[in-house]
């Protein structure tokens, strides 16, 4: 079968559009959403209560804003496109709020039928964060951060992002415990069927899955999309020439 030629932009358009579609169906399945998304959501569950004017959405950039600071750090550099990746993750976050909303009135509650949609959350996520690993155009703070720290410190990528995956899980799990730990609404018998907080088993049914899923994910764009720019200039706006060629 031949290639979709010149997918470079389409790719990062998929990269948004997947993502935000995954971790919106995983929040529907309450059976705790992604180590990576679940962050945004613990502390939009503490702030709901006193404002209504954070959304998921909004907290989710403010916290890829703190990440990508501390990108700057690890690596000891600063490179001004990073603030491309900024911009990318307020798109993302106004996507995700967009799914949110679409799914929001639609309510499940046979437990397989939501195990089916973790599932399927967990897929969409995985291929669309593929497609980002693929585009030559800016990436949101989380994979920009995995393939900047990658790059840095000579390690392969899909380790890197399982690295991160886990740091993100413990973060998660920290936050989590310090907000919601003295309010008594934890049950270990539901962990099967229900979310604490968005923190469940599917998070970490996820952590495991998401970089082997990332790489099969990887595999099936290889072969029916070429990452290759379709406008050259904006490519070499943001990689150079001669990442470019």
């Amino acid at each position: 079968m031949k290639k979709i030629s010149n997918a470079g932009e389409l790719l990062w358009l998929f990269g948004n559009i997947f993502v935000a579609l995954g971790v919106a169906i995983c929040s529907k399945a309450n059976l705790g959403v992604s180590m990576i998304a679940a962050p945004a959501f613990v502390v939009f569950d503490a702030i709901a209560p006193f404002s209504k004017l954070l959304s998921v959405g909004v907290i989710e950039y403010i916290i890829q804003g703190f990440i990508l600071v501390l990108l700057c750090a690890i690596v000891r550099r600063f490179n001004w496109r990073y603030l491309f990746a900024f911009a990318v993750a307020v798109i993302y976050g106004y996507i995700l709020n967009f799914f949110l909303w679409i799914l929001g009135g639609i309510e499940v509650n046979a437990v397989w039928i939501r195990w089916v949609m973790l599932v399927v959350g967990d897929i969409c996520t995985a291929f669309g964060v593929a497609c980002f690993f693929r585009t030559y155009m800016p990436l949101q703070v989380y994979e920009l951060f995995v393939a900047e720290a990658s790059d840095r410190f000579h390690v392969n990528i899909n380790v890197m992002k399982w690295i991160f995956d886990i740091s993100l899980l413990v973060l998660t799990i920290v936050l989590a415990v310090v907000l919601f730990g003295k309010d008594g609404s934890f049950d270990w018998s539901t962990i099967g069927n229900s979310s604490f907080h968005s923190i469940g088993l599917g998070t970490i049914v996820t952590t495991a899955i998401n970089s082997p899923i990332i790489s099969l994910m990887g595999l099936l764009i290889d072969r029916y999309f070429d990452k290759s720019p379709k406008f050259l200039r904006i490519a070499i706006f943001f990689k150079g020439k001669r990442n470019v060629d």
